[in-house]
This record gives structure tokens, C-alpha cells and sequence, in this order.
């Protein structure tokens, strides 16, 4: 019986630390799960880059020039000039 009960602990511990060590590295690093409502000026933003096809909304994360990040979405008219401004200013 105790020796059951050691394997039952150890069976658990080892359960418990698969999980903790466990890193699902296949995932996508940077989604979006909400949209920033208010429109950007331009002059905020020093660059940007599109979030992972796995993720949940298709989105663009917006860099400013704090270095903060701002998902928004790459369909709305504003965000669209940012991005066509900033692609031709690194040609």
C-alpha cells in the first residue's frame, strides 16, 4: 500500500513538473486580440509589422517612437497611409 501511494505521489510530481517545464515555442509571438480605437497621427509611428496568420484577428502591431506597441487594423484607411508612408520612406 505505501509503496503505491510513492508511486501515485511521484506519478503526480512528475505530472505537475512536465507542465511547469513544458514551452510551447510553436505558437505565434505577437497577437492581437483587440484593436486600438482611436486614430494615429502619422508622426507617432517609426515603424510596423504584421501579426502571425495564426493569430486570432488579423492585425498590425504599430511601433512608436517610445518604442510602444500598438495593434490596429491593417484594414482602416488611416492605418493603411501609415504603412504605404513608411514602406516608401525605406525604399
Amino acid at each position: 500500500m505505501r509503496s503505491m501511494a510513492i508511486f501515485v505521489l511521484c506519478v503526480l510530481a512528475a505530472a505537475m513538473l512536465s507542465s511547469v517545464f513544458c514551452n510551447n515555442s510553436s505558437g505565434p509571438d505577437d497577437c492581437c486580440f483587440k484593436h486600438y480605437p482611436i486614430k494615429l497621427s502619422q508622426r507617432f509611428i517609426q515603424s510596423y509589422y504584421m501579426t502571425d496568420s495564426r493569430c486570432p484577428i488579423m492585425g498590425v502591431i504599430l511601433v512608436t517612437k517610445k518604442r510602444h506597441h500598438i495593434c490596429a487594423n491593417p484594414n482602416l484607411p488611416w492605418v493603411e497611409r501609415i504603412m504605404k508612408t513608411l514602406d516608401e520612406s525605406t525604399l
